[in-house]
């Protein structure tokens, strides 16, 4: 599986950024497909995930603010972020659970930056 990713960028505070993420297979053979950021020094967490049933999941700096969807006909994964703030500047990550034999597998992108100035 391989995933590309785009549309960081830099945006004043308050701004919105859309990422995408384009996947090399069907999306509906992934059990989830998600988001992860990193800053400097941290280690990389999740910020947003779509199931394979749609079910969508947030962390709480997410919530309210950020909305995750697909496309299945393109095979992407969309990040929209509203009201963006400078705590959100990080690397955002695509990646992608595979059910895999014997185990789960588990994809990234290459990380496209999201810079939030003030």
């Amino acid at each position: 599986v391989q995933l590309q990713a785009s549309g960081g960028g830099l945006v004043q505070a308050g701004g919105s950024l859309r990422l995408s993420c384009t996947a090399s297979v069907d999306i509906f053979s992934l059990n989830a497909m998600a988001w992860y950021r990193q800053t400097p020094g941290k280690r990389r967490v999740l910020f947003a995930a779509i199931l394979k049933d749609g079910t969508t999941n947030y962390a709480d700096s997410a919530r309210g603010r950020v909305t995750i969807s697909r496309d299945s006909a393109k095979n992407m994964v969309y990040l929209q972020m509203n009201g963006l703030k400078p705590e959100d500047t990080a690397v955002y990550y695509c990646n992608a659970e595979f059910q895999g034999v014997p185990t789960m597998e588990y994809y990234w992108g290459q990380g496209t930056l999201v810079t939030v100035s003030s």
